[in-house]
């Protein structure tokens, strides 16, 4: 699930070496920090925040086919 992630953050900025994901793991749920560049904060979250909810929408979907909860945090 985290390579997944990581797939689809890293196509979409422009430093993929500042690119990083922490997975917090906990028994039921998975938190994923997703850190990047500064100046690649925008591009993640979108115009009012679509790109964002999108990626969450497709990241819960990947989580519920293994019993999981997923929360994605933005960190700048």
């Amino acid at each position: 699930m985290k390579e997944f992630l990581e797939i689809i953050v890293k196509n979409l900025v422009d430093d993929k070496e500042a690119a990083q994901i922490k997975e917090v793991d906990g028994e039921k749920s998975i938190i994923f920090e997703v850190k990047v560049a500064e100046k690649d904060m925008g591009r993640v979250i979108g115009r009012q925040g679509r790109l964002a909810k999108s990626i969450r929408t497709v990241m819960k979907s990947v989580a519920a086919k293994e019993q999981k909860k997923i929360n994605i945090e933005f960190i700048g």
